[in-house]
């Protein structure tokens, strides 16, 4: 299976001529190969924080439409976002568990979240990331997976990449959606929404619902673990007038999720009945402005994220409380984008952020600790020019300058350049960029906090083709990177030769690791008649070269060193589509020494669907057909064979 997996890209190009003619007749509408790969002609965002033609990127990039998430059936978003080249994830149990998801290798918090617009972090976790534990498809209508070092124009965490999500919007007087899912392990879910365009005013409010009663999050454990999702998105755009629109937008969630952890007195990894709740909610209202005949837009927007975490174990003595977590970020913006000539295109801003969290253990000996709290703020600069200097041709370059309240000031630049030949058919794309990523306000003043770090910093290259054949039906892509993180900061336990361990800390964040990722991506999407294909494979080699080390040039743990997935559609009379999916990640470490290998696993997962009235659809899935059994975290379980179907309409 492994090795089918990988060849399968490679083999495209050689059943290219054979299929030629078939090819050629099929390129009429594609369907969820096809809606997933790059289209020459599409718009994106999050390359360059405006509306750009993608082959005017340098940086590599995949995007997920709405067909292809709807016909993916998918439920959590991590689990789709690792079927693209280059990206991975690891889960402390099923689904609702901590959830860790790496581009390139990467950490998991050295990766951007954007949300309609707003950038996603929790400045109370220890790295600062977004746990995509709670991230669920039920309302996302489009994702933007841009990959490599993007701080220039996304600032701190992009070192690995971004992922860029965008709600659903109307585009019809009224639109009316909704959905329902039942399946195995309990597992049952409901989302539902209406919005509308009338006149000036467009807007949607959608609501969805998740429960599962879950598998044992402890890997030999008896007791399942179930997790609970609510939330809701709200969005509303008036135009006052040609030139001027104000947008509010809101997204909130709250997740339930059981674990498993570590019951005194042995301290032992065992069913337990802890269990924890997220309260997530992301706030955006902006001002848009066009100028000078529309060639000068202007957008003034504030954003709010608040992340609030409680856990709770309910045999603990004196208080059930064992820890509370809230984390805030307030961001004020504005950014503009000028023609300023024919193929010259400006993109600048600047952004005043401040980010405060508040942390606290709650224990049977100290029930109401003191908490750790502090605050930061951040001022940033930017700017980027993009320009078309000949025919096909398209340089991008870019600076930023940031000024942290702790840690003092930085600059960093990016370059690009994408050439489209042969009116399209072939796009050579290379990119250079530099990355870095604040230490968290955890890291700086917790007690493990370190107010002398140094922020990490990454320079990150990558270059690669693109090739469309037979008239866009069949899609073939091939991309090396390398990148080389310095300053990446680790913990410390004392006693060491930190002078904050003389101090009298229990441990201590401090700037200690390098690291060094080098790779190559492939993939490829053809149709032939009703049969799409759509394949990938990742090899990433991600090792520490910090010297003196002991664990100099081993692997970092949990990320594959290959990877390849396959995804085969067919389309069959009276609207019916059948496919399935197989996914292979390869064999991982999971400590830092090399010692914990997790196998490597091939997952198998069926899908059906039929729409037998326009607009009202039934589908079915089978998951892990084969009842692999696997782990993506040492200890922790993953889901075994599951059954799922259900039902969703669109008016």
């Amino acid at each position: 299976m492994k090795r089918l997996l990988i060849s399968t890209t490679c083999l495209f190009a050689l059943t290219a001529t054979a299929h030629a003619q078939q090819l050629a007749a099929a390129a009429a509408e594609p369907d969820v190969a096809a809606k997933s790969a790059a289209n020459a002609d599409e718009i994106v965002v999050s390359a360059t924080r405006t509306p750009t033609q993608i082959y005017k990127v340098g940086s590599s990039i995949t995007v997920l439409t709405e067909d292809a998430i709807r016909d993916s059936q998918a439920s959590v978003a991590a689990e789709l976002l690792t079927q693209t080249p280059g990206v991975s994830f690891s889960r402390n149990g099923g689904i609702g568990g901590t959830t860790a998801l790496r581009i390139r290798g990467a950490e998991t918090d050295q990766t951007v979240v954007i949300i309609d617009g707003v950038k996603l972090n929790d400045p109370a976790s220890t790295g600062g990331g977004y746990n995509f534990a709670n991230l669920l498809t039920g309302d996302i209508e489009r994702i933007e997976v841009l990959r490599g070092a993007q701080s220039t124009l996304w600032g701190s965490q992009a070192i690995g990449g971004v992922v860029n999500i965008l709600t659903a919007t109307p585009r019809k007087p009224l639109e009316v959606s909704a959905e329902v899912e039942g399946g195995s392990h309990g597992t049952g879910s409901a989302n539902a929404a209406i919005g509308g365009v009338q006149d000036k005013l467009t807007w949607r409010a959608a609501a969805g619902y998740y429960t599962t009663d879950g598998i044992s999050a402890y890997a030999n454990g008896k007791e399942p673990d179930g997790y609970r999702n609510t939330g809701a998105s709200g969005r509303l755009r008036y135009e006052i007038s040609d030139d001027v629109s104000v947008d509010l937008r809101g997204v909130y969630s709250r997740g339930r999720n059981k674990f498993d952890g570590f019951p005194p007195p042995a301290f032992a990894f065992n069913d337990t009945r802890e269990f924890g709740i997220t309260k997530e909610f992301v706030g955006y209202a902006g001002l848009n402005v066009a100028l000078l005949e529309g060639r000068l837009k202007n957008r003034f927007a504030y954003a709010y994220t608040d992340t609030d975490r409680d856990q709770f174990n309910p045999d603990q003595a004196v208080t059930t409380h064992t820890f509370d977590s809230a984390g805030k970020n307030k961001r004020f913006e504005y950014q503009g984008s000028a023609s300023v000539a024919d193929g010259w295109d400006v993109t600048f801003g600047a952004e005043h952020e401040t980010s405060s969290f508040r942390t606290a253990s709650p224990t049977s000996a100290a029930p109401n600790p003191a908490p750790s709290a502090a605050r930061v703020t951040l001022d940033s600069g930017y700017a980027q020019v993009q320009a078309e200097l000949a025919q096909g041709l398209t340089l991008t370059g870019g600076l930023r300058y940031d000024s942290h309240g702790t840690f003092g000031s930085r600059a960093l630049g990016q370059a690009a350049a994408a050439w489209a030949l042969n009116d399209g058919a072939t796009i050579l794309r290379a990119s250079f960029g530099q990355g870095f990523k604040a230490p968290t306000l955890y890291q700086l003043y917790s007690v493990y906090g370190n107010t002398s770090l140094n922020p990490e910093k990454a320079d990150s290259f990558d270059g690669g083709v693109e090739q469309h054949l037979f008239d866009g039906a069949l899609v073939l892509n091939a991309t090396g990177f390398y990148r080389k993180t310095r300053n990446q900061i680790d913990f410390v336990s004392c006693p060491s030769t930190n002078v904050l361990c003389v101090q009298g800390k229990p441990g201590v964040y401090d700037n200690l690791a390098r690291t060094q990722a080098k790779g190559v991506e492939l993939s490829g999407a053809g149709k032939i008649e009703n049969l799409s294909v759509q394949a990938n494979y990742t090899l990433t080699d991600v090792t520490n070269r910090s010297p003196g080390n002991p664990n100099f040039g081993k692997r970092l743990a949990r990320r594959p060193h290959d990877a390849a997935n396959l995804w085969v559609t067919y389309g069959w009379p009276e609207n019916i589509s059948t496919g399935f999916t197989v996914r292979y990640e390869g064999a991982v470490f999971d400590d830092a020494a090399n010692r914990n290998i997790l196998a490597s696993h091939t997952l198998l997962d069926l899908r059906a669907a039929w729409e037998f009235r326009e607009g009202i659809e039934i589908y079915g899935r089978v998951e892990n057909l084969t009842d692999k059994v696997y782990q993506t975290t040492r200890n922790y379980g993953s889901p075994r064979r599951g059954f799922f179907g259900g039902v969703r309409a669109r008016f």
